[in-house]
């Protein structure tokens, strides 16, 4: 892959909400508040045309800021329509594609729903498709990290485990770890120092020291009711427990990026570094 992290990052998921301006204007305004990373916000559709993408690109690397991406919504892999699983392959190859062009390390997915079907044959089809998708991204010369996002549902596939195995079944790909979506899916769990040791020992142990040195994180506050994910919150208005995250990534020496998807993502991502630098 492109980029080798040399520490922990952290950035905004989206244009800081401080600037108004293009996705060129972002990049900056993330560098003037001392962040280092800007997500691309695909999630509706690609809204960086194949003209801009370059200079997207530039302005980023003249700033010394790493750029990754979310893909769009819109995907099943796991779709009853077999029309429908080939218009989300062709999503996430576009969106793949573009991010690529603009310089991006890494874009997350949403891969599945479970449609009331056995996990385990759900998880057999992403992982066909996934294979299939990591092939053409390798056989156009893509180098950007594929990655299936952990999701904040149960009806959703993507625990943190099937993430992981999808990363231990096909190479270039590894998760994209949303601690929030984790604690929302468990009504409340994956919260606490010690569960926050073990989430990292379980990546440790599937994808080895890679894995925790090429971390795509999302985090916010959440709310969550009986069925999960309800929706983010500002982190000092929810019960996300970040402090104790932030000094278990310092613990296991991780690297990558950090996004903020609070509602406020610039002053929670600054709130992010602040906690783990000063650990």
């Amino acid at each position: 892959m492109m980029f080798k992290p040399k520490e922990l990052l952290f950035g905004t998921a989206g244009i800081p909400h401080s600037c108004e301006g293009t996705t060129l204007d972002g990049i900056k305004a993330v560098k003037k508040l001392g962040l280092d990373a800007m997500e691309l916000e695909f999630v509706r559709n690609i809204n960086i045309s194949k003209e801009m993408a370059p200079e997207v690109k530039d302005v980023a690397e003249k700033n010394n800021i790493v750029l990754t991406c979310h893909g769009q919504y819109f995907v099943n892999l796991n779709s009853l329509e077999d029309a429908k699983i080939q218009a989300s392959v062709k999503r996430i190859l576009d969106a793949t594609q573009r991010a690529h062009d603009a310089g991006v390390w890494s874009i997350c997915y949403h891969l599945a729903y479970y449609m009331g079907q056995d996990k385990s044959q759900v998880h057999d089809k992403v992982v066909v498709q996934t294979k299939a998708i990591r092939k053409i991204l390798n056989d156009n010369g893509l180098k950007i990290w594929l990655r299936p996002e952990t999701t904040g549902k149960e009806t959703q596939w993507g625990n943190l485990l099937e993430t992981l195995q999808l990363s231990q079944e096909v190479e270039g790909v590894l998760p994209c770890v949303d601690f929030s979506h984790l604690h929302a899916r468990s009504v409340g769990k994956w919260n606490t120092y010690d569960e926050f040791k073990e989430q990292l020992t379980l990546i440790e142990q599937y994808v080895g020291r890679e894995g925790l040195d090429n971390m795509h994180i999302h985090l916010a506050g959440i709310a969550y009711g009986p069925k999960g994910e309800k929706n983010h919150l500002k982190l000092e208005e929810s019960d996300m427990n970040y402090k104790d995250l932030c000094r278990v990534w310092k613990e296991f020496n991780i690297k990558g990026v950090v996004v903020c998807e609070s509602p406020n993502i610039e002053m929670d991502a600054l709130l992010l570094q602040k906690t783990y630098k000063t650990i």
